[in-house]
């Protein structure tokens, strides 16, 4: 299945080893007993859960997403196969194509990337960049599947390594107060968070740009992150994923509590710039 059954699969499989309740593996490196031998068919193509070492576990007594992170439960086996994805909507395309997007680029700007998850990272975002907006305009095309489905396992084994930052932070906070889909709660906080990030990590946000196809020769910062601001909003904007948090039930008197649980998730420690709590509330302000 998606995100949400292998991630479920992999929880599973932690319990069953450690006969503890999953909440107690919150965090990173938690885990004592490997779980059994865990094979995993993806049939959507963007959360990478196929290929992490990561599980996402919604709390629903905190309305919180909390992460477990640990090489234990990288999958021993993953069966990628784009011909399963292709019974997906263009709304469940666009929302987990998006999901890839922002793992390939948070984990090239993560202060956890390196030679190898650069590598990942930047071919999954030129895929993407190139083959979303023409695969939910015509979800029936193998081809584009093909490179769909590649991009999200590239971006998997970037940000499986590398991590992520304050998008996806951000974005497990918010999924898990109003049960959204969760490259939908990305897709709505990408470009504000990258306008935060910009001058924290600007060499590595104009490769970032020229993976998307934008020419950076002769600009300066301010108009290579107004052109990657651009080119995300419009992708955004093809694909169908143009809706604000207020827009979808999240008021301003809701952004504390989304903060608070945001700086506790562990993607927001290897984001480039330091996030404060009040850094972390004018975002979401920003995103209503």
């Amino acid at each position: 299945g998606g995100g949400s059954p292998m991630d479920c699969a992999k929880g599973i499989g932690i319990v069953v080893s450690d006969g503890r309740h999953i909440l107690d593996f919150e965090g990173v490196d938690t885990i004592d007993h490997p779980p059994p031998p865990m094979i995993l068919i993806p049939t959507t193509a963007g959360t990478s859960a196929d290929v992490s070492q990561f599980a996402i576990i919604s709390d629903p007594k905190r309305r919180f997403k909390f992460s477990i992170i640990s090489k234990a439960i990288v999958p021993d086996v993953s069966l990628i196969d784009p011909e399963v994805t292709e019974t997906m909507s263009s709304y469940l395309t666009a929302c987990t194509g998006v999901d890839a997007l922002v793992h390939a680029i948070e984990a090239y700007v993560s202060t956890g990337s390196g030679p190898l998850t650069d590598s990942h990272a930047l071919e999954a975002i030129r895929l993407i960049n190139r083959n979303l907006e023409p695969l939910v305009a015509n979800t029936a095309d193998p081809y584009l599947r093909e490179q769909i489905m590649l991009a999200s396992m590239q971006a998997g084994l970037a940000f499986s390594n590398a991590i992520l930052g304050a998008v996806h932070a951000m974005s497990h906070s918010l999924g898990g107060f109003l049960d959204l889909p969760h490259g939908l709660c990305n897709a709505m906080l990408l470009e504000h968070v990258v306008a935060y990030n910009f001058r924290s990590a600007e060499e590595r946000f104009r490769r970032v740009a020229e993976a998307m196809d934008i020419d950076t020769r002769g600009m300066g910062r301010s108009e290579i992150q107004k052109r990657l601001m651009n080119r995300i909003i419009l992708l955004k904007r093809t694909v169908g994923l143009e809706a604000k948090l207020s827009e979808l039930g999240v008021s301003v008197s809701d952004i504390p509590s989304l903060s608070g649980f945001a700086l506790q998730d562990p993607c927001i420690l290897t984001n480039p710039r330091k996030s404060s709590l009040r850094d972390v509330q004018v975002v979401y302000e920003e995103a209503l």
